[in-house]
């Protein structure tokens, strides 16, 4: 088969396209033949050399595909060869087949086209396990939502809607600002321009964010402890900003207010497949009732993934950059 290669860290154009000897799924693991896979800014690190795969896993770029099962490992019940899925993956995508523990598997929504059911996998998992799981947003509540355009962004507005959550979202331009408003967004901000910890503030009266979902990290960290409401809970799932912040341990506790930081990639199949499972019970059937919807801003070859990297770094895209195969 053919897979982006990662035969040097660096730039775009680190990324190759070679043959590579096909996946053969263990025991529990289903061999998918892949239709796509979307472009996370993990797999950027990956490609820069900062975010090795974990132990066992692919070493190809790719969190997250969609495709058709061509083969099953020992011990895979529940799934059949010929079963149309996406999946949520330790590494892989970015190739022609990958093998994935069933555990991961996820049948294409109700309603989603086969190649953009590849967008779903990490984004509802990463929201879903962040905001509800470990956060415990609730009806009534406020999330505000950093990167609000991004994949991750554009879920969390949608679900958050969904279980009756006013949302607040930072963006950079009036283009991504008037997207996310079309998908629900209450209170825009746009961060170039406006300090979102007043306008939050303002927006609710205030008593700040519930909830807040941050990309950023260390360049956050302390305004987003500002913007907190009492009992509020600060969940971190990225380190655009850095990664050593200056916390107020004072502010925190005159809060009551929590911080968690999680990352999907490294966790244990078993964690891996409760959050899959949660993420099927919760919000296929949102999908399926068009409550909530992928978000694809283009699709390019696979073997163009260098542009596709490209791209999301730039942050040209509203939503999901997909790769497909030929």
């Amino acid at each position: 088969m053919h897979a982006i290669t990662i035969p040097e860290p660096g730039g775009p154009e680190a990324l190759v396209w070679d043959e590579v000897p096909d996946p053969v799924p263990a025991e529990g693991e289903a061999l998918v033949e892949v239709v796509a896979s979307a472009v996370n800014r993990a797999d950027i690190m990956q490609r820069q050399g900062f975010y090795d795969p974990p132990p066992g896993a692919s070493p190809y770029p790719g969190l997250e595909c969609s495709g058709r099962i061509i083969a099953l490992g020992s011990g895979v019940s529940g799934w059949s060869v010929g079963d149309e899925v996406c999946a949520l993956l330790a590494g892989g995508g970015y190739a022609e087949k990958v093998a994935v523990p069933a555990g991961q598997l996820l049948p294409v929504p109700e309603g989603v086209d086969l190649k953009q059911a590849a967008a779903l996998p990490e984004v509802v998992c990463t929201v879903w396990s962040n905001v509800f799981m470990i956060s415990h947003l609730r009806p009534g509540e406020t999330l505000l939502v950093h990167g609000g355009s991004s994949g991750i962004g554009t879920m969390a507005i949608q679900l958050g809607k969904a279980v009756g959550a006013r949302v607040a979202v930072t963006a950079g331009t009036k283009e991504k600002l008037d997207f996310c408003a079309g998908l629900g967004a209450d209170i825009l901000v746009n961060y170039r321009e406006q300090d979102f910890v007043a306008e939050l503030k303002q927006a609710t009266d205030g008593a700040g964010a519930d909830v807040i979902l941050d990309n950023m990290g260390a360049k956050y960290l302390d305004r987003n402890v500002r913007a907190l409401a009492v009992n509020g809970r600060l969940a971190i799932i990225g380190l655009q900003g850095g990664v050593k912040g200056e916390l107020n341990i004072g502010a925190l506790l005159g809060k009551r207010a929590a911080i968690s930081a999680t990352s999907l990639r490294a966790r244990p199949l078993a964690e891996k497949a409760a959050i899959v499972a949660a993420a099927r019970e919760h919000v296929w059937p949102l999908i399926a009732a068009g409550h909530v919807r992928p978000v694809v801003d283009r699709e390019l070859p696979m073997a163009e993934a260098a542009q596709a990297q490209r791209t999301v770094e730039a942050s040209e895209h509203i939503g999901k950059v997909l790769l497909v195969a030929s």
